[in-house]
């Protein structure tokens, strides 16, 4: 893959009769050119096996080239959205004649040679909207001019882009383990300490990695590139980063200005205002990041008591700067010695976390009188226990997996205590919803069976049928799919039944179909859905996800199925 600034690109190819030699890169010149920072510094090329770092306004589309000499290349494109969405479109066309570098005439004028690109859309290869780290991958690319269209349609924005011709040698982003969760080993009032299982780049490969923790109290993130711009996100309009770090640094040429060594002494909106703004990036108070080597346990201290927080694990390949992220937690420190219970409210959904064999107390006091007792419990993980006491006397003791619901005969003035007692396999998550008011439903009502159903007879080369029951309730039903290895198996399946994560933490390329359901005969409240577009032999994941009124998720239990490999 050739990188060169595109008019650049136009006016030099027709002076060069040498065919390019690709997909093998001329290593003395790409160490040469990602040295020099000023050759990709606001460029519209993109460096083969480099990430490069870049700033969209919104609203303003970006667009980047590269160009392939030689059919049958391999081809890999990330993009990395970090503070906001991105639209994303690649494409390719063929090259005039005389760029293919067999020429030997005179060279067109330049603005004819750009007139034959720009003029010309190209065949779309790939497009993408969303803020997840996406990617197109190809082991057999047409040769031609490529080009990377980007658009920001929410708010200016930093992202990343990495292009290669050789994916299989460069593998410049940390390998995830087969388990790539982060544990909770141990939970205290001020301190969490995690755990999580080591990168194969570092354990197989003997590459330099190191792990970087995020904790914060909001959510967990998609890549240390989106931690990066939360850091800063007071400044990072004004933000230029230190050279030497990206490829494209983001000065004051874009703002018209001719960049020098004393531009930030010299232009007086880098001082402070007459309100007192200071413009030099200062972290948020409830956002922190942390490397930590090579070591795979941490404990994180200094916390607030009975306060959630989130925790994200990046593996950073030292020698390219670049990074993974791991599956995200969530845990919620311990309450201060004399605040033995968890007050639940009625009508609001309330997240509680477990350790592993811990428990946990809860208390509902209704304030008015009632006539009945809901309490809805949705197990993310894991199958908890749960005993429910009135004024003392045990009610209820029951185990629950998945989504349970439980009604009880209500009494004047009188408290309610719950205990929850968590797996002896691991760590439990749950939400649960008290409440007074009957109607009152945050979560979706499911069928006693949440299996999905798939048909062997109508499994085809391209397609599989599949079923799974409703309710007399009207709810939002989404299908996902996700290829999958031939050798995964229902033990890794388990791994990733967290069913309360929704269908926004899924890919939007996933996605199958979205629909409504329900039947007031419960016997015949069941649908089918058949998925096509698949390829033969192929492994998929199906999800089906059911979500409720209040907008909270449920998710089916999931299913691998294979397309025929014949037909």
């Amino acid at each position: 893959m050739l990188l060169l600034r595109c008019p650049l690109l136009l006016l030099l190819l027709p002076f060069d009769s040498r065919p390019q030699k690709l997909p093998t890169r001329d290593e003395e010149l790409f160490q040469m050119q990602i040295r020099d920072k000023a050759f990709f510094h606001d460029s519209s090329v993109i460096p083969d096996g480099a990430e490069i770092s870049s700033y969209l306004f919104r609203d303003a589309p970006k667009r980047y080239f590269f160009m392939v000499e030689e059919d049958n290349t391999p081809l890999a494109v990330t993009v990395t959205p970090c503070d906001a969405p991105l639209e994303w479109k690649l494409s390719v066309q063929e090259l005039p004649e005389e760029a293919s570098g067999e020429g030997s005439g005179d060279p067109e004028p330049l603005e004819q040679q750009k007139q034959q690109i720009t003029n010309e859309e190209g065949t779309e290869l790939f497009s993408y909207k969303g803020n997840d780290v996406e990617y197109f991958v190809s082991s057999s690319s047409p040769s031609g001019l490529y080009q990377l269209d980007l658009l920001s349609t929410e708010k200016d924005t930093h992202f990343k882009v990495y292009a290669t011709t050789t994916p299989e040698s460069d593998q410049p982003y940390p390998e995830l383990p087969y388990d790539p969760r982060i544990d909770v080993t141990s939970l205290g009032r001020t301190m969490v300490t995690l755990a999580w299982k080591p990168s194969p780049t570092a354990s197989l490969l003997r590459q330099p990695i190191q792990y970087c923790i995020v904790i914060n109290k909001e959510h967990n993130f998609k890549s240390l590139c989106a931690v990066e711009a939360k850091l800063s996100s007071d400044d990072a309009f004004m933000m230029a980063p230190k050279p030497g770090l990206d490829f494209s640094p983001f000065d004051f040429d874009h703002f018209g200005f001719p960049a020098d060594n004393n531009s930030g002494k010299e232009r007086g909106f880098l001082k402070s205002s007459k309100f007192g703004r200071q413009t030099s990036p200062k972290p948020r108070v409830d956002l922190h990041r942390v490397c930590i080597g090579n070591k795979n346990i941490f404990t994180v201290s200094d916390l607030k008591p009975d306060t959630q927080y989130y925790f994200d694990m990046f593996a950073v390949n030292t020698n390219t700067n670049m990074s993974t992220a791991y599956v995200g937690t969530f845990a919620r420190t311990k309450e201060e010695a004399k605040q033995k219970t968890i007050e639940l409210k009625d009508g609001k959904v309330k997240d509680v976390f477990i350790k592993r064999k811990g428990a946990k107390f809860l208390r509902f006091a209704p304030v008015s009188s009632h006539q009945k007792i809901t309490f809805s419990i949705h197990s993310c993980l894991d199958a908890v226990q749960i005993q429910v006491r009135r004024d003392g006397k045990l009610l209820l003791s029951q185990s629950v997996e998945g989504v349970r619901q439980f009604q009880l005969r209500g009494k004047a003035k009188a408290k309610y205590l719950l205990r929850l007692k968590g797996s002896k396999k691991g760590a439990s998550m749950l939400k649960i919803l008290a409440t007074t008011r009957p109607n009152k439903q945050s979560f979706p009502s499911l069928p006693e069976d949440t299996r999905i159903k798939a048909f062997d007879k109508l499994r085809t080369c391209s397609s599989v049928t599949v079923a799974w029951l409703g309710t007399q309730e009207r709810n939002k039903f989404c299908i996902y799919k996700r290829e999958v290895d031939d050798n995964y198996n229902e033990e890794q399946k388990k791994r990733e039944q967290n069913q309360c994560l929704g269908p926004d933490m899924r890919k939007k390329s996933e996605k199958v179909l979205c629909k409504y359901f329900h039947s007031q005969n419960i016997q015949k409240a069941v649908t089918t859905e058949t998925i096509r577009g698949l390829q033969p032999g192929k492994s998929y994941l199906l999800d089906v996800y059911v979500i409720g009124h209040g907008g909270h998720s449920v998710k089916y239990q999931s299913k691998l199925v294979k397309t025929r490999k014949f037909c």
